[in-house]
């Protein structure tokens, strides 16, 4: 019973998760203007991703140009694109082999069998969560000692884009929803603890004597 209920909400946490780790991937704000600059008017805003930059006008208008080589991007920028991508591909990993050990399916018959798939599911968006985990700090670190660093132009300084908190926010949805799967494996959550076996019923009759009319 308590199996029942971890699987399909550790399931719907991966796959939360796994969204948002593909659309921080896909969104260039992971680092974003920083206005430190007395005047506030500013006109436009600048965007750095990993797969593109982009500049948002104050009118609205957006002009992005792709990272035409990979070679030139920054030690960060390469090592955010190569995990989170690695950590998208397991994530959709997790989520198909999980749902084929789920209880609620018919993939896998064997009981045991299924326990061990989930287990490695609830392992795989772990992974996923830790891979994507790593780039996202270290590019939170690299832009908060770029802005406190006093060599640095207040021009090219940088903030925490929108991109970077919703890979936060993935992250745990992948590591919580990991150890919920994980905790499903309990012999005792997935019912593999008390088995009960039932003795058929015998007919009697009223007299307490076994009643004939059974007999073929």
């Amino acid at each position: 019973m308590l199996a029942a209920c971890l699987e399909p909400l550790g399931l719907a946490l991966g796959f939360a998760g796994s969204l948002l780790v593909m659309v921080a991937c896909a969104l260039p704000m992971w680092k974003v203007t920083a206005f430190i600059d007395s005047n506030i008017v500013v006109a436009q805003t600048l965007w750095d991703g990993l797969w593109m930059s982009c500049v948002a006008q104050s009118t609205g208008h957006v002009q992005c140009k792709v990272h035409e080589s990979v070679l030139a991007l920054t030690r960060d920028l390469q090592t955010a694109r190569a995990l989170t991508v690695v950590a998208a591909v397991l994530a959709v990993a997790a989520l198909s082999v999980t749902v084929a050990g789920a209880q609620c399916t018919t993939c896998i018959r064997a009981e045991a069998v299924k326990r061990r798939v989930v287990g490695v599911g609830g392992a795989l968006h772990a992974a996923g969560g830790l891979s994507v985990l790593v780039p996202l700090c270290w590019m939170a670190h690299g832009i908060i000692v770029d802005f406190h660093d006093p060599r640095v132009p207040p021009s090219k300084k940088r903030e925490i884009g929108a991109a970077i908190y919703i890979g936060w926010a993935g992250a745990a949805l992948l590591l919580l929803g990991g150890a919920l799967l994980c905790c499903s494996l309990a012999r005792g959550a997935r019912g593999g603890a008390h088995t009960f076996k039932y003795e058929p019923a015998k007919a009697t009759a009223s007299s307490g004597a076994f009643d004939k009319k059974h007999y073929v």
